[in-house]
């Protein structure tokens, strides 16, 4: 595909599609649709107890859409298990015009003036698409996703797809439900409308929530 424009791109997410390269070198994308799709309930969230401890420390500073760019060209450096990545010119482009937009938005974790982890994703409705999360210190990005699903939750999103279902996401809560599932799910959430407006609560509210349901 060359010549994607921001709104197709949207158009795809609300049929449930979303693009990926070969490689961070491919200078074409490709339509991706998964028969099974990976999906954290918001209601479903895991945190470990170690990783409690770490968010109450305070170990990072956890900022929202201040780095936005950065965070996306963090994601698409390789990494030791990770020696090429799908984030090519393209959609580096594609993504940044999304985040001005009001569409894309970055949970960024930072330990003084260094940016150490995050992510980033595409808001739809009350749909948000995880895209992608980068750590370079331990746990940063383990962080990020907890604060997100916080603010999502305190926003009134109702739909948090992580595209792909892996061991590391399964730990946090995430499911594999099938594509008509999804779909349907997606429909729903695209129907009710949220906005990404971080909330300086929303954390607290989370805690409750999990301890209630853990009681």
């Amino acid at each position: 595909m060359h010549g994607l424009s921001t709104d197709l791109l949207l158009r795809a997410y609300a049929c449930g599609l979303f693009p990926m390269a070969e490689s961070k070198d491919s200078p074409t994308l490709f339509w991706v649709d998964p028969p099974m799709r990976g999906v954290l309930p918001l209601d479903g969230l895991h945190v470990p107890r170690s990783l409690r401890k770490v968010i109450r420390q305070g170990r990072f500073e956890v900022r929202y859409n201040t780095a936005f760019t950065p965070i996306m060209r963090m994601c698409a450096q390789p990494a030791a298990d990770r020696p090429d990545t799908w984030i090519n010119d393209q959609i580096l482009r594609l993504y940044e015009e999304l985040f001005w937009r009001g569409h894309a938005h970055s949970v960024e974790c930072w330990q003084g003036k260094d940016l150490v982890g995050g992510l980033y994703g595409v808001s739809l409705g009350s749909a948000f698409f995880g895209e992608s999360m980068v750590t370079r210190v331990r746990d940063a990005s383990k962080v990020a996703l907890v604060h997100l699903v916080a603010q999502l939750r305190a926003c009134g999103y109702g739909l948090l797809d992580t595209q792909f279902s892996t061991d590391h996401l399964t730990r946090f809560g995430v499911i594999e439900v099938p594509q008509a599932q999804y779909k349907h799910e997606l429909a729903r959430a695209l129907r009710a409308p949220a906005r990404f407006s971080p909330r300086p609560e929303a954390l607290d509210r989370l805690w409750a929530a999990l301890d209630a349901r853990d009681r």
